[in-house]
This record gives structure tokens, sequence and C-alpha cells, in this order.
């Protein structure tokens, strides 16, 4: 396991410790959650880029077409994610409906 050390200002490691503290975990625990997520949530974002480039690159008429398809498979994921979202279509793009 690696050991990372870091400097935090007054404030936020008063927060981090409040938080850890209500949370009755460690500040590691907390700080090991948080930049997990972080890295998870920039995958997202470059995988999502990535989509959005190749989208650009075909046809509008079959990025179309191929949206619709993976439609049920984002409103799977999302349920997963946040059981009272959905996506729906309208007018041939993509809202988020909670």
């Amino acid at each position: 396991m690696g050991v990372l050390s870091m400097r935090l200002d007054d404030e936020l490691d008063q927060r981090l410790s409040r938080e850890a503290e209500r949370e009755n975990r460690t500040r590691s625990e907390l700080v090991r959650d948080a930049l997990s997520a972080f890295l998870s949530e920039r995958e997202r974002q470059r995988f999502l880029a990535e989509i959005a480039r190749a989208a650009r690159s075909i046809d509008p008429g079959d990025a179309r077409a191929v949206a619709t398809e993976a439609l049920p498979l984002d409103n799977e994921a999302l349920g997963t994610a946040e059981p009272r979202a959905t996506y729906r279509a309208v007018r041939g793009a993509r809202r988020l409906k909670r």
C-alpha cells in the first residue's frame, strides 16, 4: 500500500476532522474514498468526452440511432446509481428527468 503525505490548510484540516468524527471513520478513510470518487469521475468524464468526439465524427442520423439504442442501457446504469432518475428522449436530445 502506498503512502501519501500532504499539507492541508487549517480550515480544510478542521473540516476533515469534523467529518471524520461525525462519520466515526478515520481521516484517511474519508480521504481515500474522496480521492477514489474524484478519480472515478475524472475517468468517467474522459470516457464521455471520447464518446462525444466519436459521435461528432459520424453522420448525425447514425449518431441519433446509436443514442436511441443506448438509452435503455443508460437508464439501467442511472437507475442503479440514482433509483428515481431516468433519461428520456426529447426531440432527438437526452435530458435527465428526476
